[in-house]
């Protein structure tokens, strides 16, 4: 079954903000490692949206590469250069780790934590 990108767009963005709730600093500090790569003091921001649609496509993380598709639009980038950017495979970190802990891993706890408060 195919999820919807805007759907998954909006669980990540929402997630990201429930989770900020209980882990602010580390939350933080992944904003701000992100806001530091993302300035543009040499390359563009348009470049660099291309460059994180192909690391997210790279590693398979559906969140990355829908919130970087979408953020990569917004910059102003073609359906052509999109496509292009995700056939340039290079290593990525951080980013798919703090997609699947804000979402997956999150809803993950939510769904089986009630399974052991009863007990305690």
């Amino acid at each position: 079954m195919t999820r919807n990108p805007r759907e998954i767009f909006n669980e990540f963005v929402q997630g990201l903000g429930a989770v900020q709730a209980t882990n602010a600093s580390q939350v933080e500090a992944f904003m701000k490692l992100n806001a530091a790569a993302y300035k543009t003091d040499v390359v563009d921001l348009k470049t660099k949206e291309l460059i994180s649609v192909a690391i997210g496509a790279y590693n398979r993380c559906e969140y990355c590469i829908v919130f970087h598709v979408y953020k990569a639009l917004e910059a102003g980038a073609t359906r052509e250069e999109i496509m292009e950017a995700a056939m340039v495979a290079v290593a990525f970190g951080a980013g798919p780790s703090m997609a699947y802990s804000v979402t997956l891993l999150k809803q993950s706890i939510d769904e089986f934590e009630k399974d052991f408060l009863a007990k305690a």
